[in-house]
């Protein structure tokens, strides 16, 4: 299994931007897609948002569209998470995790995803 490991997480004032990374290693990554997920206290997990194995198929939660970007890079074996325009209720531990798939084609089901990070808390002050 391939390890991945998520960084960029931090505590920031709504409106402002963070990127988040998710490194791979030990294991295959350019023909997988990645998927950002997240969970806030007390509540389940939620999906945020996909990308296929080549950055070419983009898929994003409703709460985040128009904010938030993923995207990869397979010579770094890197996914990211752009966020911007950020609100107190995207506060949540985001993790990335690696699709069973090269094309997700229901990229919110988060079983189809075989390996996870251990999270990086994400904290949006009003």
């Amino acid at each position: 299994q391939v390890r991945l490991v998520e960084s960029g997480g931090g505590l920031v004032q709504a409106g402002d931007s963070l990127r988040l990374s998710c490194a791979a290693s030990g294991g295959s990554f350019t023909r997988y897609a990645m998927g950002w997920f997240r969970q806030a206290p007390g509540k389940e997990r939620e999906f945020v948002a996909a990308v296929s194995w080549n950055g070419g198929i983009t898929h994003y939660a409703d709460s985040v569209k128009g904010r938030f970007t993923i995207s990869r890079d397979n010579a770094k074996t890197t996914a990211y998470l752009q966020m911007d325009s950020l609100k107190p209720e995207d506060t949540a531990v985001y993790y990335c995790a690696r699709h069973v798939g090269s094309v997700p084609v229901n990229p919110s089901r988060s079983t189809d995803y075989d390996s996870w990070g251990q999270g990086t808390q994400v904290t949006v002050s009003s």
